[in-house]
């Protein structure tokens, strides 16, 4: 296996790889399906409980909200894939646009978040299991994050195909409630109408208009995910029409499946009898009467485990993978099995996870609490890096006549709304007295990282270089008419 230099032109269409290439085994299907997956999950089915306790029915409204600030991250994405491809990772356009700085804190603060997301699974997917199988809650984590971990190493298509039907299963169960909820809704089965639950208990804004916003912060979370499929569709056969059919359709069918679940429970069930930590899909399947409503929802909620697990690993190993690539990572990472498997990359992400369970079993309330609260705002750290990184690479794509073909819609005053969005919820995270320490946690890590990237002591010159590198080589092929 040759590795070249690290500071060279980065790998792009025509251009020598700096890096060792990765598999090209994902289709279409299972790009969609990872996208699709990345959203929907225990944060919907169980974590939308809080919202609704705490916003009343006007909760919808809230993920209306939070998706369309998800949906424009999202767009902007699109944007600078299909304009500047071939990077392998969406964090390596903070580096493009703002320098190495933002490339290396955002890769390594997206990795953090996501290995802290795979121990939270695996202790969420053993408590679920609890129900059925008489052991320890750490020995079943333990097992879980042993079998994803291994479906990981076998190759990129295994992963892959357990994600397609991961996702597929949480798909289907959304659309078959949200099918079964509006025919029960609209009269199928009743004779007293349901509409009032909107208005009951103090109205559809029991907490006013101000309650919609302040839920976004926590809500902003369970929608975000969709960008993982950025990462993967570099596996595919086909990125950039990967990166398009995700960008103009799969979140805008995650927010109706979010919105629309939301209005429905709101209409089937009152807001003031759901209990937070409780799923409302299992209060409104039992008010609806469907016999096993609350065996079906574990089932399902442990797909939804079981699939931010898998990703989480994914995810976080090819984050390591580019990184390594770049420089900011030891240059082992970048082995690859014959199956085209960073291996050392999976089972470092693996390893972390073992960790952080080990540490919510023996300090739940604090090292394990800190380690959650520290990942908190990182992903809004994240998104704000990739929002401002797009409004400059299309200021210079565009001073260079860079055609676009999935531009920005009304840039650059939609792309301002992102920014000043996602700063605003992160100043609402400071002024929410439950959300501050996560925040606090969160900046904690940001410092951590960027005093890791001070005595790394990155040359600026090979910074300059690459992102040159990045731009000139879209250049040359939108000049050539080449896509």
């Amino acid at each position: 296996m040759t590795e070249s230099s690290t500071h060279g032109r980065p790998a792009g269409d025509g251009q020598q790889s700096a890096t060792p290439r990765l598999g090209v085994a994902l289709r279409q299907r299972h790009v969609t399906m990872i996208s699709l997956g990345g959203i929907i999950g225990a944060g919907l089915f169980v974590g939308s409980s809080a919202t609704l306790s705490t916003v009343g029915p006007a909760a919808c409204l809230s993920y209306l909200v939070a998706g369309i600030v998800v949906l424009l991250v999202m767009r902007m994405l699109g944007e600078m894939a299909l304009a500047v491809p071939g990077i392998g990772s969406f964090t390596e356009y903070a580096r493009i646009g703002l320098g190495d700085w933002a490339g290396f804190t955002s890769g390594w603060l997206y990795w953090y978040f996501w290995v802290i997301v795979v121990a939270v699974e695996a202790v969420a997917g053993a408590a679920i299991l609890q129900r059925w199988i008489p052991a320890p809650v750490w020995m079943i984590g333990l097992v879980l994050l042993s079998v994803m971990t291994f479906i990981n190493l076998m190759s990129v298509k295994s992963y892959g195909e357990f994600e397609f039907w991961f996702a597929s299963i949480k798909v289907a169960a959304i659309i078959v409630f949200i099918v079964i909820g509006a025919a029960w809704v609209f009269g199928l089965g009743h004779t007293h109408g349901a509409w009032s639950n909107l208005t009951a208990s103090k109205g559809f804004l029991p907490f006013g208009t101000m309650s919609v916003f302040a839920a976004v912060p926590t809500v902003i979370f369970a929608v975000g995910g969709a960008e993982i499929a950025t990462i993967a569709a570099a596996e595919s056969d086909n990125p950039a029409k990967s990166v398009a059919a995700m960008t103009r359709s799969v979140i805008l069918r995650v927010i109706t499946f979010y919105v629309g679940s939301m209005f429905l429970i709101a209409c089937i069930v009152p807001w003031t009898s759901i209990v937070t930590g409780h799923s409302p899909f299992v209060a409104a399947l039992e008010t609806m009467r469907v016999p096993g409503s609350a065996d079906i929802m574990n089932a399902i909620v442990l797909v939804a485990v079981l699939s931010a697990l898998n990703s989480g690993l994914y995810v976080s190993s090819r984050i390591l993978f580019r990184l390594a690539g770049r420089g900011d990572a030891p240059r082992a990472l970048l082995r690859l099995t014959p199956s085209r498997v960073p291996r050392l990359a999976v089972l470092l992400s693996s390893v972390v996870g073992y960790v952080a369970i080990v540490a919510a079993i023996v300090s739940p309330q604090g090292v394990f609490l800190f380690l959650v609260n520290a990942s908190g705002a990182v992903m809004l750290f994240v998104y704000l890096a990739t929002a401002l990184a797009q409004i400059r690479i299309r200021r210079r794509l565009t001073a260079k006549g860079v055609p676009l073909e999935l531009p920005m819609w009304l840039f650059p005053w939609l792309s301002y709304a992102v920014v000043a969005a996602i700063v605003g919820v992160l100043l609402a995270m400071g002024m929410d007295a439950e959300l501050r320490p996560q925040l606090m946690a969160s900046v904690a890590s940001l410092a951590v990282a960027s005093a890791a990237w001070l005595l790394a002591a990155r040359r600026s010159s090979a910074d300059e270089g690459t992102r040159t590198g990045y731009l000139d080589a879209a250049d040359g092929r939108a000049l050539s008419g080449e896509r």
